[in-house]
């Protein structure tokens, strides 16, 4: 399901004050990637990514990461990316 606009609103404000847990390098969104990327969310629910300069846009790189993880791209600020995925179970979105 996707996010409204207040629960965008709120990640946002939840992941202001994070660093980004994974660059992604010149090689752009490959399987390692993603698979870093899954595991962090699965830790985390909410995790910065940063894209550094690759093959295609940012845009492309962000909308590709979300799809390949099954995220929901909450924010894409220059080349920093904000992505969420709630856990079924203990999540610390419940509200959400």
């Amino acid at each position: 399901m996707p996010l409204t606009g207040k629960q965008r609103r709120a990640l946002r404000a939840e992941g202001h004050h994070l660093e980004p847990v994974v660059i992604v390098g010149q090689s752009g969104v490959t399987e390692g990637i993603l698979g870093a990327i899954t595991e962090a969310l699965n830790d985390h629910e909410l995790i910065k990514v940063k894209i550094n300069e690759g093959p295609g846009t940012r845009q492309e790189a962000a909308t590709s990461l979300a799809e390949g993880t099954g995220s929901e791209l909450v924010q894409l600020l220059g080349r920093t990316v904000l992505l969420f995925k709630k856990r079924k179970e203990d999540s610390k979105y419940e509200k959400l």
